[in-house]
């Protein structure tokens, strides 16, 4: 009888997660939520045949290198920026994430953090707590209004669309996008969205969401010249990745007036956030955790099961960033 092959879960997993896996797999799985090390990682992969991973773990051609029975790595989420895709298909090894199962979860916390960004709710708490709350004032915390502004949207992906549709359909809201390439005319219809150039884009929204993947052509995309286009007073929100927008020039444009406020649930160097930005009372700062309710996390935490059970049990895994792998 052949011996089950030995997979690595790299994170704390949910305990139903880990039984179906225990099913299919001999499972080397760490208890806890601090991330491995890039040296511990590599030890812990050594003889394992696949990898259950979040968003920390690196996977880069030096680590597979050094695993060579590694096939197949499975992320729990739906950007994979940390994983080497050329180098894993070089290497014969497939790489699967999970997309479409946190849409809709995502863009409800980014429309919230839109809003509680805009709103200032964050600012109004933090000065009821600390007992600064004293009288009332025509402009007391007076932020800006949500419904009929113009939304713009950075990145019209399937998180970037259903933002679009909380905007146009919720709140009234006039919605403008760029992306790398236009949607297609129904589309654009469907969601009432006007596509226009990323200078324009940041020329006219009152409100801008970042939603685009993380690449080295998009590091640092959001920086002082193109924070200089945005309205003076507009608001911007990042539920994309933290290394878009550059910290050090937004921490300035909040902190001159440029900009009224900023909302950041992804920030460059997390779990560390810039220090600066902590000092600032018109930002909202978030965790990263834009896709946290159970039920979405449980989702995510399934289909990246399912793509390590189909890829080591001679399955066609969900969803494969580099399919052609599995024609090999």
């Amino acid at each position: 009888m052949n011996p089950k092959p030995r997979v690595l879960v790299a994170r704390r997993a949910p305990a139903e997660v880990l039984e179906r896996l225990a099913a299919h797999f001999e499972v080397d799985a760490v208890a806890g939520d601090v991330p491995l090390t890039p040296a511990e990682l590599r030890e812990r992969l050594q003889g394992k045949a696949g990898a259950f991973i979040t968003g920390t773990e690196r996977i880069d051609g030096a680590l597979l290198d050094a695993c060579p029975e590694l096939r197949v790595v499975a992320t729990m989420s739906v950007g994979f920026n940390h994983i080497d895709v050329p180098a894993c298909s070089a290497h014969g090894v497939l790489a699967t994430n999970t997309p479409d199962v946190l849409t809709e979860t995502t863009a409800d916390f980014g429309f919230a953090l839109l809003m509680a960004t805009a709103r200032r709710m964050a600012e109004g708490e933090r000065l009821l707590r600390d007992g600064g709350w004293k009288s009332w004032s025509w402009d007391f915390l007076a932020g800006s209004d949500i419904h009929g502004a113009t939304l713009g949207i950075l990145g019209m992906g399937r998180i970037g669309q259903a933002i679009a549709r909380r905007g146009r359909f919720g709140f009234g809201m006039s919605v403008i996008y760029h992306n790398r390439s236009r949607l297609p005319a129904d589309t654009e219809a469907e969601l009432g969205a006007r596509y226009m150039s990323k200078d324009e884009l940041l020329r006219e929204a009152d409100h801008l969401v970042l939603v685009l993947p993380y690449s080295a052509a998009a590091h640092h995309s959001i920086a002082a010249p193109e924070l200089a286009l945005m309205k003076p007073g507009a608001t911007l929100v990042n539920i994309a990745r933290g290394g878009i927008v550059d910290e050090n020039a937004l921490a300035e444009a909040l902190r001159a007036g440029r900009l009224a406020a900023a909302g950041l649930d992804v920030f460059e160097g997390e779990p560390q956030v810039n220090p600066v930005l902590l000092t600032l009372p018109n930002v909202v700062l978030t965790p990263h955790i834009a896709s946290a309710t159970m039920k979405t996390r449980l989702a995510m935490a399934g289909l990246a099961a399912d793509n390590l059970i189909a890829a080591l049990t001679g399955g066609t895994p969900p969803t494969a960033l580099n399919p052609e792998v599995l024609s090999r």
